[in-house]
């Protein structure tokens, strides 16, 4: 068997859809306290336990994984309502893209 595969660290989408892509993501998750936690390879998003933000976070990761296959999301859910949390990580090179796509406070 081989080793891992290396994908490449490029969105597959044109710079206009990747502009239009992040206003709609922003404008979905910008009504909601977002904690951001920093980890050696991407971040920890954590949200508030709703329904409505479980949607969107997995609409979210639906979307990207299929853009930006070299990046691995983990949802969790917290007991007891305590929140939501999404990881996005990858490869140390895709650290700046999930910074930069990924700032929900940069509205």
């Amino acid at each position: 068997m081989n080793g891992p595969t290396t994908l490449p660290i490029a969105c597959s989408l044109t710079e206009a859809e990747l502009r239009e892509r992040r206003q709609t993501i922003v404008k979905g998750f910008s009504k909601m306290e977002v904690r951001v936690t920093e980890l050696p390879d991407g971040y920890v998003y954590s949200l508030p336990a709703t329904s409505e933000v479980l949607t969107q976070v997995t609409q979210l990761v639906d979307m990207e994984r299929l853009c930006c296959p070299f990046l691995t999301f983990t949802i969790i859910i917290e007991p007891a309502g305590k929140g939501i949390r999404l990881e996005i990580t990858g490869p140390k090179e895709a650290k700046a893209l999930i910074t930069q796509y990924f700032d929900f406070d940069r509205r």
